[in-house]
């Protein structure tokens, strides 16, 4: 029967959808007001609009993060990719030591920080090897996309369904259940992206290639005696073609080697000249035993995890203007320390303490993480901004991190406690032993991320619960003709739809009621349906709005709309066909 309220979410719902597609609009704020035109018109209890944000789904994912951030911030993540990565001599060999590791490692760590470590060490990566960055990175994308598909903690959109499928009374999936349908479509597409990519995929200029315009500073480096670097050769240590950066010079035992040679080998308290833009200056700093070589450095107060990196503007009213930094006591003033100085947009050679300071000038500090709001009113500068991932790279604190990860993946096999308090434990873990702290952790969650989910909850349950879901299921019985396994195709190819014009885990909550639905009218069971929902909510790949993973490496690898369509296209139809293929036969109707 046709309600008043029938209506209004059908409208509500198709409104949601076309603003979605648009992509004018971020999809939280779409999703909120549709929420609030449902409490509005009475059809969800502020209780059911708000049951997405105390969802155990959207806590497991939220502190996920926090895990995943302990990794970042003790060098693991970035110490697995080049282990991974090495030096291939060409492309193929390239291809297949990113996509398989990155699909394996997006089996036990959730797939979109997975790829943001991995598009930073491809890039540097690219950059080493002269290879280009768009032959790797859309590959990427989808590589980490089929190996979330693995395991329950893969994807968001796995452990949204899960909580789904368990709220509605079902026993929901073990950590590594749907790897019966995962690994063969992680293998298959892998193979294809590694055969299709040089015939599918354009070579594209991506944005770091185009930016040319910024402020190069000279950093000097003091390699220690435990640096990863120390014993390799210029070129083997990878520092010949490092992006945004240029090796000047060695200062060895007061000796100078001006002319560096790729073959020259890096030794214990070598000091390394780098001339370069600042981002790759932070990335220096991330390398394990490459410090600053300002002997001012190690005066500075507070622990060297605490310290971040900014960037400031003289202004003309300070007091050190044309006094040199010794003469200024710039360290005393303002507890922090100039590594390097740009003026118009240049670098300033020679000794920093000898560098008389002028209006204008941008300095490169390192400083306690408080200086930006104990300066950021003071007349002395002008501008003060905080670099992003500038944070000391807590390297010793790595192997507890692994450890903490390794136990965790553990916990989730065994079953011992369930994932949402396993993960809790791990979260908790990484506090404790100093792989991060609560500003780290707390700045780490993506909570646009968390809002979509939990939001599409409530236009999930208002689906639901005046009954579209039911109509919509009738008509797809209608078309099915009472076939259990064509309606799965039906539930598969309008969940990869969604997908592909909206978000991946607001397209599962949408379809599960009428998966759910389909299922109940042809009275056959539950988990291939719920299965279908994730691998085709999962597996977007023709545009670049329908997963977060592939909007990430649009920038970065120059792509255009046509290149998703090119490459992924023939994907989502390999995946489409092994997938139900293969859920009938592992969790039959």
């Amino acid at each position: 029967m046709i309600t008043i309220d029938l209506i209004a979410v059908s409208i509500i719902l198709t409104g949601s959808l076309l603003l979605l597609a648009t992509n004018r609009f971020p999809a939280d704020t779409v999703l909120l007001g549709a929420l609030c035109l449902l409490l509005l018109d009475d059809i969800l209890t502020p209780a059911e609009a708000l049951a997405g944000l105390s969802n155990p789904g959207v806590a497991t994912i939220a502190i996920l993060y926090v895990v995943v951030s302990g990794l970042r911030e003790t060098g693991t993540i970035t110490w697995l990719s080049n282990l991974l990565l090495g030096k291939p001599t060409n492309q193929t060999i390239a291809q297949i030591r990113l996509l398989f590791p990155a699909a394996v490692t997006s089996a036990f760590i959730n797939n979109t920080p997975v790829v943001a470590m991995f598009t930073s060490a491809v890039q540097d990566w690219c950059k080493r090897s002269e290879f280009k960055p768009s032959h790797f990175l859309l590959p990427l994308s989808y590589a980490s996309i089929l190996g979330g598909t693995c395991s329950l903690i893969g994807t968001s959109t796995n452990l949204v369904v899960d909580s789904l499928m368990r709220q509605a009374g079902f026993s929901g999936f073990t950590l590594f259940e749907l790897a019966s349908v995962g690994i063969p479509i992680t293998i298959a597409g892998c193979l294809y992206l590694i055969i299709a990519r040089p015939y599918l995929l354009a070579e594209r200029q991506g944005s770091a290639e185009k930016f040319n315009d910024f402020r190069e500073y000279l950093v000097e480096m003091q390699v220690k005696p435990y640096c990863e670097l120390a014993g390799q050769t210029i070129q083997d240590a990878g520092l010949r073609h490092l992006p945004g950066l240029f090796l000047i010079e060695i200062l060895r035992n007061g000796e100078l080697f001006p002319a560096v040679s790729p073959h020259t080998v890096i030794q214990e308290n070598d000091r390394l000249v780098f001339a370069g833009a600042v981002d790759s200056v932070v990335e220096l700093r991330r390398i394990r035993g490459l410090v600053v070589a300002s002997n001012q450095i190690f005066k500075l107060e507070g622990h060297e995890h605490e310290r971040r990196l900014f960037e400031a503007v003289i202004s003309a009213e300070s007091p050190v203007i044309r006094q040199n930094i010794r003469e200024a006591r710039f360290r005393h003033r303002y507890n922090a320390v100039i590594l390097s100085i740009a003026r118009n947009g240049q670098r300033i050679e020679g000794k920093i303490g000898d560098i008389q300071l002028q209006p204008g000038d941008t300095l490169l500090l390192e400083a306690e993480k408080g200086f930006l709001f104990k300066f950021r009113n003071s007349r002395d500068f002008l501008l003060i901004s905080k670099l992003d991932n500038s944070s000391t790279i807590r390297h010793s604190r790595a192997p507890w991190a692994l450890f903490i990860m390794v136990m965790m993946i553990i916990l989730m096999i065994t079953g011992i406690i369930n994932i949402l308090q396993t993960v809790v434990l791990a979260a908790i873990a990484m506090l404790l032993t100093g792989c991060l702290n609560i500003e780290d952790a707390r700045r780490s969650i993506d909570y646009k991320v968390l809002l979509v989910i939990a939001f599409a909850y409530g236009l999930g349950t208002a689906v639901q619960k005046v009954g579209l879901a039911d109509i919509i299921a009738q008509q797809a019985l209608l078309l099915s003709g009472g076939d259990a396994w064509l309606m799965l195709v039906l539930v598969y190819i309008t969940t990869a739809v969604l997908t592909e014009t909206i978000t991946n885990n607001a397209a599962a909550i949408i379809m599960f009621p009428i998966a759910i639905s389909a299922a109940n009218a042809l009275d056959v069971n539950i988990p291939p349906f719920a299965v279908a929902v994730m691998i085709a909510a999962s597996a977007s790949f023709v545009t670049p709005i329908g997963y977060q993973t592939n909007l990430m490496v649009f920038g970065p690898g120059g792509y255009r709309f046509i290149d998703y369509v090119k490459l992924g296209l023939p994907l989502s139809l390999i995946v489409a066909c092994i997938a139900l293929w293969i859920i009938p036969l592992v969790w039959p109707f």
